[in-house]
């Protein structure tokens, strides 16, 4: 009788034990291609959130490598470099941005008639969607449409709604700006071409700025205003850029480098992932859960079936001695035992490809559910340091406020594909074959003088 045939006979004569094998590898199957399925799903999830928010690196001063080098003035780079580096087929969108002041003809800031004659401080940039607080949300256009490139060699401007309402300007009405030198008589006429909501009533900490007096117009039209030429260079303080794929960072960040050569010398650039972060935290959790009882199952499963293989070969001694003693090699009853356990892990693995999807998608939604209300108090625990405060004597970081618009993700879909049934496949095989080593030493120790003779 062949192997095959023994082997199957042996199945079926045995049915108790059969079954228990079989739920004992089901067990495992599932929750082995469940942690599967939940890691990649997570993973997909991840990934469809950095593609929706992207990286956004920020070109901003070191101010340490200006500090230790004793340079008192702060450092421009060329709107023109920063344009090459922005035609990188790495980069999704980018802006820059220059500050200045201007004086408003005719205008009157949000807090008094007569302040400083109309003075305030002025946005230069390329695109104000990747301005910080419009990207975050904090920000909100109300009306219009926001300044892209396109607009550079036009007289545009956005205002607060405050300063409109102050002034009772609307979205076509034109304002007059001077340049920021109080000799100077350079001064141009603007369209606002649209409006915003500033929502915060504190002036800027940096500039104190109230917050309904920032202007914002094109980064050439700055210049033009201040210079009084289109001839001169526009020299910007910072860059944004939105990268296509975040995990391109330092291969943009070398690019960079070699584009700007000694231009980027007090230049830091920094990656802004904080947002991303936020939004796939209760995914790294489910992750690290997943993957965790994974192994824990999988090692206690070849455990478990390593012992239940053990104590089935010691039942079995009396055959395998009769068989011996008919001539047959102990390399055929090796086998017999593996193609049983192989044989029953394969029905285990196709059952466990039937039932998983489901039961992960069950799981994997309650241990999101977990994570995500984990994330939700923590990010509702966190509150801002005082007005005039740098928070920093409260141990408040205002580095770690959450970012706005970046709900947790709270929602994974479980797929079922080739690949992951692959992984559980070799996984399962694997520990089938780890269990069946050990009837294999037992079975090479057997004699069947021993066994025929004494019973054991």
């Amino acid at each position: 009788m062949n192997v095959i045939t023994r082997a199957a006979l042996s199945l079926r004569s045995r049915p108790g034990r059969t079954l228990l094998l079989l739920l004992t590898f089901l067990v495992i199957s599932v929750m082995v291609l469940s942690g599967v399925l939940i890691r990649d799903a997570a993973a997909q999830a991840g990934r469809e959130a950095r593609e929706r928010v992207g990286a956004e690196v920020a070109l901003d001063l070191d101010m340490d490598a200006l500090v230790s080098g004793g340079q008192l003035t702060a450092p421009r780079i060329g709107a023109e470099t920063v344009d090459r580096i922005g035609g990188s087929p790495l980069v999704e969108k980018y802006s820059y941005r220059s500050f200045d002041g201007t004086r408003l003809l005719g205008g009157h800031s949000t807090v008094g008639d007569g302040l400083a004659d109309g003075h305030t401080l002025v946005h230069g940039v390329l695109d104000s969607s990747l301005l910080p607080d419009f990207s975050s949300g904090t920000w909100r256009l109300l009306s219009g449409t926001p300044i892209t490139a396109e607009d550079q060699d036009r007289n545009v401007i956005l205002i607060e709604e405050r300063l409109a309402r102050h002034n009772q300007l609307a979205v076509g009405d034109t304002l007059t700006l001077t340049e920021n030198d109080p000799a100077g008589d350079n001064q141009e006429d603007f369209t606002v071409q649209g409006i915003f909501r500033n929502p915060s009533d504190e002036p800027d900490p940096e500039y104190w700025q109230e917050p309904g007096d920032w202007l914002i117009i094109p980064a050439r039209a700055l210049s033009r205003l201040n210079s009084g030429s289109d001839d001169v260079p526009v020299q910007v303080g910072s860059a944004t850029f939105q990268l296509k794929d975040p995990a391109t960072f330092d291969a943009f960040t070398a690019m960079a480098r070699e584009t700007a050569g000694a231009e980027l010398d007090g230049f830091a650039l920094t990656v802004n992932d904080k947002a991303i972060r936020q939004m796939t935290g209760p995914l790294r959790g489910i992750t690290a859960s997943a993957t965790a009882a994974m192994w824990l199952i999988g090692g206690a499963g070849a455990v478990v079936l390593g012992l239940f293989t053990a104590l089935t070969v010691k039942g079995r001694r009396r055959e395998c001695g009769i068989l011996l003693a008919m001539g047959e090699p102990k390399g055929k009853l090796i086998a017999q035992q593996t193609l049983e356990i192989v044989v029953v892990a394969a029905f285990a693995i196709a059952l466990s490809a039937v039932l998983a999807e489901r039961v992960t998608q069950w799981a994997g939604d309650a241990l999101l559910r977990r994570e995500v209300s984990a994330a939700h108090e923590e990010i509702d625990a966190w509150q801002a340091p005082a007005p005039g405060s740098t928070g920093l004597a409260e141990g408040i970081d205002p580095l770690d406020a959450p970012v706005e618009n970046a709900d947790p993700i709270d929602t994974i879909t479980v797929r079922l594909d080739p690949p992951a049934v692959g992984t559980l496949a070799g996984a399962g095989l694997g520990i089938g074959l780890l269990a069946a080593a050990v009837p294999a030493t037992a079975i090479l120790r057997l004699t069947p003088r021993t066994i025929l003779t004494k019973g054991i």
